[in-house]
């Protein structure tokens, strides 16, 4: 778990997201993800955690460039795993906070909307799934825990546009929770936690796993038709050569 970090602290955890400049989504960095929130099911001495990203970044989604070097094996290995982690994230029943630092599209905005409280930073930063314009598909498990939070009619009009917002209008519409200065991101998500922890735990787990039951059996059910359907978009000449811009504007920037 090189880029994922542990940090313990009393009865409770901060999850360190640590790759590169913005936290891009490959597979041992999903990886790294899982086998965190599965240690720390586990633990009997740890009663919530919080996922932190870095300064100015929660994290960019899934990494394009190596994705876009993936052969096709390797590909389907990443999507599976990836989906499970949305799994993992849903059925993680101790409280859940993602503390927001900066940027959080896409995939990174998926790990988001898996917690139970989001606190973002306040500035020129962006939120929200963009999948759409690269041409992804946008699996219907992940749609229901979005719209869970924004409401149906919202989340699809959103979604379909690829949609971006700013943190205050996220906040508007029910992505977020609380905008607060970026050096105080962490110490609100905190804050929130240890009000969650000051709940008995058993009831607090058991009602939140009644209130999730459908979205897990949602993201938990994709068929291998649908599964496949994803795959062969990923594969198609359209989205190859979108992905193939974007990658290579990527280069132009850094």
């Amino acid at each position: 778990m090189s880029h994922i970090h542990l940090i313990k602290k009393d009865n409770y955890a901060i999850i360190q997201m640590d790759r590169e400049k913005a936290n891009p989504m490959n597979y041992e960095f999903v990886a790294g993800l899982r086998i965190a929130l599965k240690n720390l099911l586990e633990d009997d001495s740890i009663q919530g955690a919080i996922i932190n990203g870095k300064e100015h970044f929660f994290s960019a989604g899934l990494d394009l460039p190596e994705l876009y070097a993936y052969d096709e094996q390797q590909f389907e290995k990443f999507w599976k795993n990836f989906m499970e982690l949305v799994c993992d994230l849903v059925a993680f029943d101790k409280p859940l906070i993602a503390s927001i630092n900066g940027h959080s599209p896409a995939g990174g905005c998926v790990l988001a909307i898996g917690c139970d409280y989001r606190v973002m930073a306040a500035g020129n930063y962006k939120i929200g799934l963009n999948e759409i314009p690269i041409g992804l598909i946008v699996p219907r498990g992940i749609f229901d825990i979005y719209s869970y939070w924004i409401g149906k009619k919202l989340a699809f009009q959103y979604l379909m546009e690829g949609k971006l917002y700013s943190p205050e209008h996220a906040k508007e519409i029910g992505l977020v929770d609380e905008v607060v200065p970026g050096e105080n991101v962490l110490e609100t998500a905190e804050k929130k936690l240890k009000q969650y922890l000051q709940y008995e735990q058993n009831g607090w787990r058991t009602t939140k796993r009644q209130f999730k039951r459908e979205q897990l059996q949602s993201i938990s059910s994709i068929s291998d038709f649908e599964m496949k359907m994803m795959l062969r978009q990923w594969w198609s000449a359209p989205v190859r050569s979108i992905v193939e811009k974007f990658v290579e504007n990527l280069k132009k920037k850094n």
